[in-house]
């Protein structure tokens, strides 16, 4: 009998020793898609609760900063979060672009400047934790918001919507994209702290039911940590979906935007998403600053308040290429190849006023670094370099350009090019015969810019404002020639739809509108410089060289290349590309005046410059170690 009992026992004690073991093995184990837990204690994540943050059950405050990765040269992007860890910051922000990481319908790209994993971990390896914002719509001053041209194929096309050809792509890219950061969350042993469900949708507001499907789109791929809302005041209401943390954008601190958040979302932690440091710059217009003190003062009211805040931007960085968005409200403007922002580094990543203001600020509040990373000198100054080599646009197009026949103008994106995906960014040249001259009417078809040839003689510009140009009489038929630029597709506001590129319907001379044209791609890709380099006959550069014609140079690099900035004195529109990279556009109405040129996309010895010019040529550019963004204006 007290055998028979004492086996009892030991398997009454064994049997409960398997349970405690089971318990101990399953509870190592994330259930949410059966990820094991790479670090011990990583169970609860970022959390609101009771008007704080806590992190895996701590208090914690939230002090971040954006780099976009994709404007910062992936050689550089330590560089930059080592100096935002170094100014008292402890999270990065960055927004993820779908128009570069799809840029052909199916085809991805998460390769060299595109490897949000390694932007991810290098922050990780700095000691920042990350905050994603993957859009799709990311606005930032970006391209069509970060949203692919191709989808404007559709004639029906409702971006931002739940329509189905809208979210069909969105799942798409979605499922490739969330593969590549869905390990990398908190929970899962990553730096990914928190996610953006779209962003600043109040403003835009046109389907009742999109941030609900957005949402659950993040969630059935795995996405298990705090989602989050971000928009301005008057956006608040509009944006906001439940499950998802409201915070708030703004530039000035006023108090009653934190309590109109508590209307919102009672007894939940406060946090401005989007503190604008500085402010970006239209082409003509001037270049806009944020006073120092004054964005300092308004910093630490917000801390004062108990709120946490990201500082947008903390380093803006560059619209290298044909990447920069645009406005449309009253009138069209472009935003200019810079995006220095006047944000706390500059756009080549030196330290401003900013920085050290705020530095001081987060020292006893926030674990500030000691000492501070060193100050390098790394620019340079070139020099003035020739322009040796020129070849005009007519010369070498037959040779580098197959044309595409149409009875019709056909706008960029519907163009039979790039597997079927259209033209998504640079010029379109268009080609018609005309029997005669007189009165040429865009009727408000051309987007954004062209210039108007007859034959290869310049006539004028038709644009926005310019929609009427003479045409000179003239014997017998002749070529009329409209080369037409993208200048930027509109990033924000409700005009979305409307962004189709190129001629977008037709053109008429004396009321009759012009049939069979022949129609030319220049998106200017680099297998199109590649080509170019080949071309013939390119030739000495004449006296009064004038565009669209493309230009050569070499700059010399005697010893290790440092950073410099490309100054286009004399010159009055186009692109400058240096070995193979498109630095971005450049225009004498400014108020950019330089072009920044990293270092790491130079050599030691030759390197080759090609512009391309769209109408006045100079001689010469000149390499500088200052930037000149242009005269400043206060904004606030």
């Amino acid at each position: 009998m007290w055998s028979c009992g004492g086996r009892r026992r030991r398997r009454l004690l064994g049997g409960l020793f398997l349970v405690v073991l089971a318990i101990v093995v399953l509870g190592r184990f994330n259930w949410s898609g059966l990820i094991p837990m790479r670090l011990r204690g990583r169970v609860l994540g970022l959390e609101a609760y009771d008007s704080q943050f806590l992190l895996e059950g701590n208090s914690f405050r939230i002090f971040g900063g954006s780099v976009h990765y994709f404007r910062v040269p992936r050689e550089y992007w330590k560089d930059r979060l080592i100096k935002m860890k170094a100014c008292g910051l402890n999270t990065l922000t960055t927004y993820v672009p779908w128009n570069l990481h799809e840029p052909v319908r199916g085809t991805f790209d998460f390769s060299g400047n595109l490897d949000l994993k390694a932007f991810i971990r290098t922050a990780e390896k700095v000691g920042l934790w990350v905050i994603l914002r993957p859009g799709p719509y990311i606005c930032s001053e970006w391209d069509l918001g970060g949203l692919p041209s191709w989808l404007l194929q559709d004639p029906e096309m409702q971006l931002r919507t739940t329509y189905k050809g809208f979210t069909e792509a969105v799942d798409a890219y979605f499922d490739h994209l969330m593969r590549e950061v869905v390990h990398l969350q908190y929970k899962n042993g990553g730096p990914i702290i928190a996610l953006q469900v779209e962003n600043e949708y109040g403003s835009y507001a046109e389907d009742p039911g999109y941030m609900k499907y957005i949402k659950k789109a993040l969630l059935k791929r795995r996405i298990i940590e705090l989602l989050m809302t971000s928009d301005n005041k008057d956006g608040l209401a509009s944006g906001f979906v439940p499950g998802a943390l409201a915070t708030v954008n703004f530039q000035k601190m006023d108090p009653g935007v934190l309590l109109y958040l508590d209307t919102m979302q009672d007894n939940m932690p406060k946090m401005v998403m989007e503190y604008w440091t500085g402010w970006f710059d239209s082409w003509g217009g001037p270049h806009n600053v944020f006073d120092a003190d004054e964005m300092v003062r308004n910093v630490e009211k917000v801390i004062k308040a108990g709120a946490s805040i990201n500082l947008y931007m903390f380093h803006g960085g560059t619209n290298f290429g044909f990447m920069n968005g645009a406005l449309h409200f009253d009138q069209y403007k472009a935003t200019i190849t810079s995006y220095d922002y006047d944000a706390v580094l500059t756009e080549s990543g030196d330290y401003t006023s900013k920085f050290f203001k705020l530095r001081e600020l987060f020292t006893g509040i926030a674990d500030v670094p000691h000492p501070l990373p060193p100050i390098i000198s790394n620019k340079a100054s070139y020099g003035a370099i020739l322009m040796q080599q020129y070849i005009s646009l007519w010369e070498v197009l037959p040779s580098l350009v197959e044309p595409m026949k149409s009875e019709h103008p056909i706008n960029m994106e519907n163009l039979p090019v790039n597997n079927g995906n259209g033209q998504g960014y640079g010029y379109t040249l268009y080609e018609t015969v005309i029997p005669g001259g007189g009165q040429l009417d865009s009727h408000n078809h051309v987007r954004d810019r062209a210039q108007v040839f007859v034959n290869t003689l310049h006539i004028g510009y038709l644009d926005y404002t310019e929609q009427h140009l003479q045409i000179p009489n003239g014997q017998g038929y002749r070529e009329l020639r409209l080369l037409v630029e993208n200048r930027g597709r509109v990033n924000y506001g409700r005009n979305l739809n409307n962004q189709r590129k190129g001629l977008i319907g037709n053109i008429f001379l004396n009321k009759t509108s012009l049939r069979n044209f022949k129609i030319y791609s220049l998106e200017m890709k680099p297998s199109f410089i590649e080509s170019l380099r080949g071309a013939s006959p390119w030739s000495a550069v004449p006296d009064s060289a004038m565009g669209p014609a493309f230009f050569r140079g070499t700059l010399e690099v005697q010893h290790m290349p440092q950073d410099t900035f490309l100054k286009l004195e004399g010159w009055e529109k186009g692109v400058v590309f240096v070995n193979g990279q498109n630095l971005g556009r450049y225009w004498k109405i400014g108020p950019q005046g330089t072009l920044y040129l990293p270092a790491t996309w130079l050599q030691q010895g030759h390197n080759e410059i090609i512009i391309f010019e769209e109408r006045a040529a100079g001689r010469i550019i000149q390499s500088t170690d200052l930037p000149f963004l242009g005269r400043s204006q206060y904004v606030g």
